[in-house]
């Protein structure tokens, strides 16, 4: 039996979730069920493979239970990307090596980006969920244009299309003349993280059924199947889709495999969108590791900017108001960097999300035990990582050979962490120092 002794604690309110309106959840599991396959979790994991799911069989009883309201766990506070390509192809070269894993990458957040889209033609949503509008890796200093070169050649060398700007020609997309280059990449999609996942929820048909405020005590092994315990009903499924991430580590899974880092975004106060130059909606990721998101959101009560910067370490997989604060007052200073014409701008809203991160950097998929199939650590790229391990979690479930499962079951095992308190010392040492090696980036 894997009973949970802890559960998700959301405590900051992402902006995301507050510029929309409050969601009516559906109605929480009350009473006894049977399906054939239960997904424990409604974040970008466990709805893609509801998706997959209803593709694979139409027929197929699926109950999938979110322990609060789908878009105000960690999936909204996303920053949005769902991105096509590695954010490194190479460290070292560009070797066949490095070139197989980069098409092995591409493959499989290509295979979030296809979900993504062929949802919004088929149910018409709009830019202000989804847009496909790419994405640009941005420097401020010569290191950071010493890497868009390097990158930009090794895209080259995968035949991928991108676009390198000067730095006026950077300016011209930002209205902010701190930057020196950047980099277009077309094929990034970017959403409104709880709108797209309130979406991708509520355009789910029976006989897939969605019970939120239903946190999964516990399941345990039965005869032909699982039994799935929540405070108001229980599931009996022929199988379970694991798709909680790091709170995984809840019911006693993987122990002492994944590291819970939070990152932490501040979204401004609405502003005249004639106040920056530059385009009204655009998304950039640093050049260097470690380094500043900032993206640019248009609404009808003015534009917005995002600030995305600072990691911490969490064992206990909950962060303080404190944290976000901290983490706050770094931003402030990114954004006075980058708009000082906007220095009059209030942030309006703070907050932090998790991630799950192995040791090696690989994903913890597969079959646990017969029936029992994880979708966990995302290695911080929930949006394009997370979504295609939930699509190759539905498929490994029906047994469906796929080339998204051959890629995710390829992976080596995860390596063990170190005991504690040395676990604690090292990674929070190890966060500073790559913060120290980005810089102003």
């Amino acid at each position: 039996m894997y009973v949970a002794k802890k559960f998700p604690k959301n405590d900051s309110l992402s902006a995301w979730v507050a510029l929309l309106p409050r969601r009516r959840a559906t109605p929480p599991l009350n009473g006894a069920v049977t399906v054939d396959v239960a997904v424990i979790g409604a974040g970008f994991a466990g709805l893609s493979a509801a998706r997959r799911l209803s593709q694979l069989d139409a027929k197929l009883k699926v109950a999938v239970l979110e322990a609060g309201v789908v878009g105000d766990g960690a999936t909204g506070r996303n920053s949005g990307f769902i991105i096509d390509l590695p954010h490194e192809v190479s460290s070292e070269d560009f070797g066949d090596t490095s070139t197989e894993r980069a098409r092995r990458d591409i493959t499989l957040y290509r295979s979030a980006i296809g979900m993504a889209t062929d949802m919004a033609r088929e149910f018409g949503w709009g830019k202000e969920i989804l847009d496909p509008c790419g994405r640009y890796s941005v420097a401020i200093s010569k290191k950071g244009d010493a890497h868009i070169e390097t990158y930009a050649k090794q895209l080259k060398g995968l035949g991928e299309p991108h676009q390198i700007l000067d730095a006026n020609g950077i300016y011209d997309v930002t209205g902010s003349k701190i930057y020196t280059s950047g980099l277009y990449m077309p094929g990034t999609v970017m959403v409104q993280p709880a709108a797209y996942i309130r979406a991708v929820a509520d355009s789910l048909k029976s006989p897939i059924d969605l019970y939120e405020n239903s946190a999964v005590l516990s399941f345990e092994k039965q005869s032909g199947g699982w039994l799935l315990k929540t405070r108001t009903g229980s599931v009996t499924a022929k199988r379970i889709i694991l798709a909680t991430n790091g709170h995984a580590q809840s019911f006693g899974l993987f122990p002492n495999q994944m590291l819970h880092v939070f990152t932490y975004a501040s979204m401004t106060e609405p502003f005249d969108p004639s106040r920056l130059t530059g385009k009204r909606d655009w998304a950039a990721t640093p050049a260097l590791p470690m380094g500043t998101t900032v993206r640019r959101v248009s609404g009808t009560d003015g534009d917005r900017l995002l600030i995305r910067s600072r990691y911490s370490y969490h064992a206990g997989l909950e962060i303080t108001d404190g944290d976000v604060q901290s983490a706050g007052r770094v931003h402030d200073g990114k954004f006075a960097d980058r708009f000082p014409g906007l220095s009059d701008l209030k942030m309006q809203y703070r907050w932090g999300g998790p991630m799950a991160l192995t040791w090696n950097s690989v994903p913890l998929f597969g079959e646990i035990e017969p029936g029992l199939f994880s979708a966990c650590a995302c290695n911080g790229l929930g949006a394009s990582k997370s979504s295609a391990a939930g699509i190759a979690a539905a498929e490994a479930a029906m047994s469906q050979k796929s080339i998204l499962v051959d890629i995710l079951s390829s992976y080596e095992a995860a390596k063990k962490l170190p005991p504690q308190p040395f676990l604690s010392i090292g990674a929070k040492a190890d966060l500073k120092l790559r913060e120290w090696r980005a810089g102003r980036e």
